[in-house]
């Protein structure tokens, strides 16, 4: 019902298009599957839960100042909560000259605009794929990854021979009982808080704009509150991010990549003295090549090391007593896909991932997580999108 209330409001708000007031929206349907996986369906199963319908909007209520705001309905399978949700609303706030560079501050539920697709992970024809890297835009994570409560800020400077874009946010996220479960497992019956989210990004291109280089640092803790009967104790964690992303465009293809680095320290929440700290690595590297106007192909390879220090995932194996196995300790995946824009607006999307190892597929301590995933399954989808 939800769903189909976003879509009747999305095509009679688009035909009351004033000067301040846009609305745009999106509509994608599709059929997927994952094998010997859980990840996005269970038992094999092919299912129809790859459902995106959205609606954002912009209002300029003067010259430098707006308001922004989208709302979905999203079905991703096993991957995040079915539901609607608020995915961003913010004041926007434009400053066209301090010391040379443009300004922009946002004020509210924010978009994170520090990483190469977190601005465009929302909107199905915007993605080159369903599933985007795993090692990056883990769908475990999405809606605390999509943004945050609080302020953003970005800075924007032009000159004869480059462009450069330095942002800087600070907020936090509601976390769901679904990220609470991947995160600390199913047992635990508490809640997670999100105490901030602290993140800084610095972009450089070139004044012919087919390059782009990017860093981006994250910074955020979380609290967990058990309840009085709980099968977890009060905690704290951090996780701080570093990445460098990459991106070049020519004529007939695109060429885009980011590597990150996460420490991440545990206080508590499994006994009241456990602490723990290790180091992922992981990135990817993507290909999209444009065979004509209408027809593009895509090939990656994305990575993910759970701890740098236990790669092949033995030492994980070993302290969990074999209820883990090792190849819970990494995932690589190597994806293929295609895109057909059959008219104007409408388009058909599939991909086929292949993928060795488990440790964004789901929780590392679901306590039945050996019968979630084998160790290679693969994952497909085909996808067809509708926008105004």
């Amino acid at each position: 019902m939800t769903a189909l209330w976003l879509c009747c409001v999305s095509f009679s708000a688009n035909g009351q298009e004033s000067s301040n007031l846009q609305w745009h929206g999106y509509f994608s349907q599709g059929i997927t599957q994952s094998i010997d996986s859980d990840f996005i369906t269970s038992d094999n199963q092919i299912s129809a839960e790859l459902t995106e319908i959205g609606l954002n909007g912009l209002y300029q209520v003067a010259s430098n100042i707006s308001i922004a705001g989208q709302v979905v309905y999203l079905d991703g399978g096993n991957r995040f909560e079915q539901g609607s949700r608020l995915d961003y609303l913010f004041i926007d706030w434009t400053v066209d000259d301090i010391a040379g560079w443009q300004a922009q501050i946002h004020l509210g539920r924010y978009k994170n605009s520090h990483w190469l697709y977190s601005v465009t992970r929302d909107v199905p024809q915007t993605r080159d794929t369903a599933v985007l890297p795993q090692s990056v835009y883990f769908d475990g994570f999405r809606d605390v990854a999509l943004g945050s409560n609080g302020i953003q800020t970005r800075f924007s400077k032009y000159t004869d021979n480059h462009v450069w874009e330095v942002n800087w946010s600070y907020g936090r996220s509601t976390i769901n009982e679904e990220q609470r479960d991947y995160l600390l497992g199913s047992l635990a019956l508490g809640k997670i808080k999100q105490d901030f989210v602290h993140q800084f990004s610095v972009f450089w291109q070139p004044a012919s704009m087919n390059w782009k280089l990017g860093a981006s640092w994250l910074d955020s803790d979380f609290e967990y509150i058990p309840l009085e009967q709980d099968n977890r104790f009060a905690g704290m964690s951090n996780i701080r991010r570093f990445m460098i992303s990459m991106q070049y465009f020519s004529e007939n293809w695109e060429l885009s990549s980011e590597l990150l680095r996460e420490i991440q320290d545990f206080n508590g929440v499994f006994t009241p003295d456990y602490y723990d700290k290790r180091t992922g690595e992981g990135g990817f590297v993507q290909l999209r090549y444009l065979f004509s106007p209408r027809f593009s192909g895509l090939v990656s390879y994305d990575s993910y090391t759970n701890d740098v220090d236990d790669p092949n995932g033995v030492q994980l194996e070993l302290e969990s007593g074999g209820t883990v196995p090792s190849y819970f300790g990494y995932m690589d995946t190597t994806a293929v896909g295609l895109r057909w824009d059959i008219a104007p607006k409408w388009r058909l999307q599939a991909e086929h991932h292949w993928v060795n190892g488990a440790t964004r597929a789901v929780s590392l301590l679901d306590p039945d997580i050996a019968d979630h995933t084998e160790e290679t399954w693969r994952m497909w989808s085909i996808q067809l999108m509708y926008w105004f």
